[in-house]
């Protein structure tokens, strides 16, 4: 059960506590005052979601803390050990904060926790039946689930048995779908990496070896420069051009003309000697050049083979990776690609075996499921037409219908069966059963919820159960039935219920006033707990309207709670 409820800064809330009692409890008030705001705030510690719109205007952020006696809840208890959160064996405390700024902070216990936590913790701590919920009821789509929520342990074994074979089932069909894929182009695919393979083996790409050759290359390339130098300057020594002699013979030449002239003229000797000294240098010059040539590491046919071979690298690169390394990966994926290939038939054949064996696995749990679901479904049929009768609605026929399967083709497995169930009802006798949304009116449907609430609240063990106006549409005698069903469901749990009835309102153990006004310039929003004079006035102007409190509201306040205290007696 909630013990007490702290809320600050959310919409017309500034700072407000709640404490909470066992029983049936009723907030009260007039249209306007703020009581689903603190619904609202309830949804918020139940994990709901964080609307920024709730946090009151001016403020930078808004909070809700909420203290729950858990006491003897075994469940609970092993899901906070699990996420190792101190437990006292009692308490659990939530906090929520909201931020304009986008931020959501969820601590249990004082420890942060993500979200997805409190979703799995609040079921365990309160059943809150809000006015939206009346939309569960024209959806088809839910009701199955409904249904199944109130199955028991073997029931939702079942469940359990039907999810996993559907989920062995459909990984084994994704696979088996993709190998029929694969095998419609086989043999083409085949072909082409078979010449994939061959083009790639024949390069035998090396890691490393680009830059290897690369580095060789720039070498050679290197040793071509000094090379064609070296030559060139040997051959302007010694050959020339086509129509000249080499430098040498031009030298030779000079000095053998001047030396036959020497005895003219000392500075003739002079040049003569110089012409011979300078032939002799630049010989010796020749020579060494001669040298050089021989001695360089030029071989212009590793030169080509290296470019060749470079270039192959490139172009191999370019088709089947960016690097040595990814194109030896693709030789290494298109061989193990063609293993696959090469024994794809035996695959089909096993894979095809272990699909209709699993599939067969799947039908049979679920034909075990539609059995245990169609039982579930007469019981549940039978107590709503129980719980509806003591509601007004006696003549009422409800049931579940299971959609049969006309096409004759095999529904593909889900992890929730293969039925498709729909909630049916007959309010008048000799009329056809007819779908909910179809035909219930509003107190109808606010019945239909409080009968199935009450199964729901046998069924789930949950102490603490909130219905917010579960009276919409209710009015008259029928007010009076739904006060003492709500009497009867407090007797085993806390009801906390939002209510403009005063019949309702007579029959809670405890009355809070949800009320509004203006506090230093601004309207504020403040819940009070009514003593029984202050219940009597409330209850007096839930009766009177908009005309006021009469004498006559007044005395039928007071017989309303004198009636809903008698009623209390005569419970168990």
């Amino acid at each position: 059960m909630i013990q007490s409820i702290s809320i600050r800064n959310i919409a017309l809330i500034d700072r407000l506590t709640i404490f909470f009692h066992s029983g049936l409890q009723v907030l009260s008030g007039e249209t306007g005052a703020g009581k689903s705001i603190v619904v609202d705030a309830m949804k918020l510690i139940l994990g709901g979601r964080a609307d920024r719109t709730l946090i009151r205007s001016g403020c930078d952020k808004g909070s809700v803390e909420a203290v729950f006696d858990v006491h003897g809840t075994d469940t609970a208890a092993r899901l906070l050990e699990r996420e190792s959160l101190e437990f006292d064996g009692s308490s659990v405390t939530v906090y929520r904060e909201i931020s304009a700024g986008g931020k959501n902070i969820c601590r249990i216990n004082g420890v942060m926790m993500p979200l997805s936590f409190l979703k799995e913790l609040s079921p365990l701590l309160m059943n809150l039946h809000g006015q939206s919920e009346h939309q569960f009821l024209a959806d088809p789509e839910t009701h199955l689930a409904y249904l199944d929520h109130l199955g028991d342990h073997a029931h939702m074994m079942l469940l359990g048995d039907v999810r996993e074979a559907c989920i062995r089932f459909m990984a084994n069909h994704r696979e088996y779908a993709r190998l029929v894929r694969i095998s419609r182009d086989k043999d083409p695919r085949i072909r082409q990496i078979t010449h994939e393979l061959e083009e790639l083996r024949s390069a035998a790409l090396q890691p490393g070896e680009e830059e290897s050759l690369r580095s060789s290359l720039r070498e050679l390339e290197k040793a071509g420069r000094i090379s064609g130098s070296l030559r060139n300057a040997y051959s302007h020594l010694v050959h020339g051009d086509a129509s000249e002699d080499g430098a040498l013979s031009a030298v030779r030449e000079a000095g053998n003309a001047l030396k036959a002239i020497t005895e003219e003229d000392d500075l003739i000797r002079g040049l003569s000697v110089r012409c011979e000294n300078l032939y002799y240098e630049l010989e010796d010059i020749a020579f060494q050049l001669s040298g050089l040539i021989e001695k360089n590491d030029f071989d212009p046919v590793r030169l080509e083979q290296t470019e060749n071979r470079l270039d192959q690298i490139r172009r191999i690169e370019k088709k089947y990776g960016a690097s040595a390394d990814e194109v030896l990966q693709t030789e290494e994926n298109l061989g193990a690609e063609l293993e696959e290939l090469n024994r794809l038939d035996d695959r089909l054949e096993q894979m095809g075996a272990e699909h209709r064996r699993l599939l067969a696995e799947y039908r049979e749990a679920a034909r075990r499921l539609t059995v245990s679901r169609k039982t579930l479904a007469g019981i549940f049929s039978m107590h709503m037409m129980q719980e509806l009768q003591q509601l007004g609605m006696a003549q009422t026929v409800f049931s579940v219908h299971f959609e049969e399967n006309t096409d004759g083709k095999p529904k593909m497995p889900t992890e929730t069966g293969d039925d498709r169930g729909e909630f049916l009802i007959c309010p008048n006798p000799g009329e056809p059963l007819m779908p909910l949304k179809d035909i219930a009116s509003g107190g109808e449907l606010s019945r239909l919820m409080l009968a199935m609430k009450t199964l729901e609240a046998g069924h789930t063990g949950v102490d603490c159960m909130i219905f917010d106006e579960i009276d919409t549409g209710i009015s008259g005698k029928m007010a009076q039935t739904v006060a003492e069903k709500m009497i009867a469901i407090s007797r085993h749990h806390q009801v906390i219920c939002v209510s403009h009835l005063p019949q309702l309102a007579a029959a809670g153990d405890y009355q809070y006033l949800v009320s509004k006004g203006v506090v230093n310039g601004r309207t504020e929003t403040s819940v009070t707990e009514l003593d029984r004079e202050g219940r009597i006035q409330e209850i007096a102007r839930i009766i009177s309207g908009a005309d006021g409190i009469s004498p006559d509201a007044v005395t039928y306040a007071e017989q309303l709670l004198a009636a809903a205290d008698h009623k209390k007696q005569e419970l168990p």
